[in-house]
């Protein structure tokens, strides 16, 4: 069983607050909140062909009880990471593809209070992991292009979630893009702690079951 995460994939912010809102935490019964963070994909267009909402002047009025991490999926993430280290924001996602200096990215979070994670894209070595292993809070691997949501994830996966738990095993490891209910639980087992999933939680009528669904594979 792993932890699911909402991906809001959106081209406005009002569609993000929109969705934001459908997955707000609630408690029933007495059981936990069935969600607890939410994942801002933050797309510029020019690293992904697929442009999203990625104005951070927006999250200053941004209200939820969620934790949020934002995954920027742009070409220069370096050049305008000061302005996504607002209080609104718990994690930064940066790709190790479009990093010059990996650990001034570290230090720049860390100083800030927000924790920080390198992914990388399906085509990218996983090898390319190695030296951040134990540097970083969490390694996300991404298993899809990256783009609009709804895409199929790629098939060898598995392997390369095991090839991460096994050189990390302490390691929090997230798998996004592609999660549906046929692949979670294969997920998990390969080692995933988290699992980020859009398509298959808002293209359902009933958003809570189709988490319970995801976390219980």
């Amino acid at each position: 069983m792993a932890d699911i995460i909402p991906s809001i994939n959106a081209p406005t912010f009002q569609e993000v607050q929109e969705r934001i809102a459908k997955v707000e935490p609630f408690t029933v019964s007495g059981a936990e909140p069935y969600v607890s963070w939410c994942h801002l994909d933050v797309t510029d267009g020019v690293f992904s062909n697929h442009a999203t909402w990625h104005d951070p002047a927006d999250l200053l009025r941004l209200e939820t009880k969620l934790n949020v991490e934002v995954h920027l999926m742009v070409e220069k993430p370096e050049d305008i990471i000061d302005q996504w280290l607002v209080k609104q924001i718990k994690r930064v996602i940066l790709h190790l593809e479009t990093l010059a200096d990996p650990d001034a990215m570290i230090r720049k979070c860390r100083d800030t209070g927000v924790q920080i994670s390198f992914a990388i894209k399906p085509d990218t070595s996983v090898s390319l992991l190695g030296p951040w292993l134990e540097k970083v809070d969490m390694i996300v691997l991404l298993r899809v292009q990256p783009g609009a949501s709804g895409q199929q994830m790629q098939s060898e996966m598995l392997g390369e979630i095991s090839y991460v738990r096994k050189a990390c095993p302490g390691c929090i490891i997230e798998v996004d893009g592609g999660v549906t209910v046929d692949n979670a639980k294969r997920a998990v087992e390969a080692g995933a702690s988290l699992l980020v999933a859009g398509a298959a939680i808002f293209s359902s009528h009933d958003i809570e079951k189709a988490v319970k669904e995801l976390r219980n594979g």
